[in-house]
């Protein structure tokens, strides 16, 4: 475990807080901090899958409005693309991250036979890979010596340091279903309407403008929950969500109005 709390680190960095920084890296956490990166991997999960969920659906639905297709239609395409769609992202993310971990044991294995049997070798390229960082080689030596009198850090500091590579042990099935389970959930949404409008006609003369409005809401709140990744100030990210999502729906809407007009 670490002797911080890093969600605290990362509040007092935003904040340029020395004192709430201070306090992070003596707090004592009480999970492992492995733990942590797989919470936070399934909701990088979570979030991406959402958006990709949401704003192809919508895009579907804004085809076949601008097409002025039936509801039927609206529907059939919608929940045909939710499935398959939603399916292909998973697999695919599955496959995704099963191939990297597997490239990350191969190269940890490689590491590890390179070190049990040319050990001064390896030891060689931690020393340079530390000078040229700008430490002198006394204190690249010094350092590598240390660090080579324990196996298992060994072989962590040159998967990162030499290879570029951080382990996070995902599991590529969790993943896979967090994925296609909020790519469903979160691409339902555009279709919410249109499947009251079934029970409720009233609402069909109305039915894209709530489903724009739905869907407009849910890329903002996506896009501002987005920060949580990637440090950025949450109104312009969750703007700039709704502006790609904007930008899909428009084109969607636009190529379904040509197109029917010269079917």
């Amino acid at each position: 475990m670490l002797s911080r709390n890093l969600d605290m680190a990362k509040k007092a960095y935003k904040n340029k807080d020395v004192e709430a920084s201070k306090k992070a890296h003596q707090a004592l956490t009480d999970a492992p901090e492995i733990h942590k990166h797989e919470q936070g991997q399934f909701i990088k999960s979570l979030i991406y899958g959402g958006l990709d969920g949401i704003i192809t659906t919508f895009a579907v639905v804004a085809g076949v409005a601008g097409a002025s297709l039936s509801f039927g239609v609206v529907l059939i395409l919608g929940f045909a693309n939710l499935i398959a769609d939603g399916l292909s992202m998973a697999i695919g993310d599955y496959l995704s991250s099963k191939a990297e971990n597997e490239y990350k044991q191969a190269e940890r294995e490689r590491e590890i036979w390179e070190i049990e049997h040319f050990p001064e070798g390896e030891k060689q390229e931690m020393i340079e890979l530390y000078v040229s960082k700008g430490l002198s080689k006394e204190d690249a030596t010094a350092i590598t010596n240390i660090i080579s009198k324990n196996k298992e850090a060994w072989v962590d500091i040159m998967m990162v340091e030499e290879l570029g590579i951080i382990e996070d042990n995902e599991s590529p099935v969790k993943n896979a279903i967090v994925t296609f389970l909020s790519f469903v959930i979160f691409g339902f949404i555009p279709l919410i309407t249109y499947v009251i409008s079934t029970f409720l006609p009233g609402l069909k003369d109305s039915a894209f403008i709530i489903a724009s409005v739905l869907t407009g809401i849910t890329l903002f709140i996506l896009g501002a929950l987005k920060v949580k990744f990637t440090a950025k100030n949450w109104l312009s990210s969750g703007i700039e969500m709704l502006i790609i999502g904007g930008i899909a729906a428009f084109a969607a809407y636009g190529i379904g109005y040509v197109l029917s007009a010269v079917a």
